[in-house]
């Protein structure tokens, strides 16, 4: 991708993160996991890691019945909670990490007592749950307070090293 420097300086940490990954999302949208994971595999290591996370917080951050049922999702797709996991190791997000892997055990351990399997998880189950409804907002909550963090640890990268994302033009 290329960019000027004057907007690769101007950019916000979300903005930049976006622009650095979107066009290589916009073209793996809707398409099948066979071609998702060849574009990705594509990738330099700081761009797979970067996708990861954009893959975990573009479907996320909107509602805490999204995170629920995006992370349920993460957790069945194969390969994809293991990429998230790899691309905030990369970027040493520990605050991301371990709340992702206590949303994951929450979400398995309520599946586990409920003998529900976790390809039935679904925003209706908040509406039908007032305790998991409580205990999910407080889990998004924590989730956008430590996304800020994530988005500016990211962007810092992303400008220590923004041979790996773009090209800067003039």
């Amino acid at each position: 991708m290329k960019m000027k420097q004057a907007e690769f300086d101007g950019m916000s940490d979300e903005e930049l993160g976006r622009a650095c990954v979107e066009p290589m999302l916009l073209s793996i949208r809707g398409k099948d996991f066979v071609t998702k994971t060849q574009t990705i595999s594509s990738l330099n290591r700081s761009q797979q890691a970067l996708c990861m996370f954009r893959v975990l917080y573009d479907h996320a951050k909107n509602s805490a019945g999204e995170y629920y049922a995006w992370i349920a999702y993460l957790l069945q797709a194969p390969g994809y909670w293991s990429g998230v996991m790899e691309g905030l190791r990369y970027f040493e997000d520990e605050s991301m990490m371990q709340l992702l892997e206590e949303t994951k055990l929450f979400i398995e351990e309520r599946n586990r007592e409920s003998n529900k399997p976790m390809e039935s998880v679904s925003l209706n189950d908040l509406e039908q749950d007032c305790e998991l409804s409580e205990k999910v907002d407080r889990l998004y909550s924590k989730f956008n307070e430590i996304a800020q963090s994530s988005l500016k640890l990211i962007s810092t990268f992303i400008r220590s090293n923004s041979q790996d994302f773009v090209t800067i033009v003039e």
